[in-house]
């Protein structure tokens, strides 16, 4: 009996101490934000099966990549907020799709070399719940992009 006791009490602080260090689960917050941000904004935006919204501005009329192709696409990055942090030049930066957060890798998808438009990345396609360079966890992350090419 005194073993069943302690094994009690010992499962009872391993339960608690999980659920204090979980992290939070933004998933329903990034929704509502990015639902805000687009009525707001009085956009027209597809949303895909995984959570990521765009809006093609030019659908551009070149080659159109994979999710492993290289491509060149400049690009400014935001907070919802309109907070920049980060931003290409207009010449662009040129990197593998395979190699970027998954809102890209999924979302530069959707346009041709030479279109253009914007991603609303959840922090679920972003960095996730954590910290990184300065994005806090779970935030949803918007990009201006315009795909130059495709190689």
């Amino acid at each position: 009996m005194k073993h069943l006791l302690s094994a009690l009490v010992a499962l009872t602080l391993f339960i608690s101490c999980s659920k204090d260090n979980e992290t939070p689960d933004y998933v329903a917050q990034n929704e509502k934000d990015i639902s805000e941000f687009i009525t707001n904004n009085k956009l027209t935006a597809q949303r895909s099966d995984s959570g990521l919204y765009y809006v093609i501005t030019d659908p551009g009329t070149g080659a159109q990549p994979t999710a492993t192709s290289n491509v060149t696409v400049a690009y400014k990055g935001t907070f919802i907020n309109g907070k920049i942090f980060d931003a290409s030049t207009d010449a662009g930066i040129t990197i593998g799709l395979n190699q970027v957060i998954k809102g890209w890798t999924e979302g530069i998808q959707y346009f041709k070399a030479g279109g253009s438009g914007m991603l609303l990345i959840p922090a679920h396609l972003g960095y996730g719940n954590y910290n990184y360079n300065g994005i806090p966890g779970g935030s949803v992350l918007i990009f201006e992009v315009k795909l130059i090419s495709v190689k």
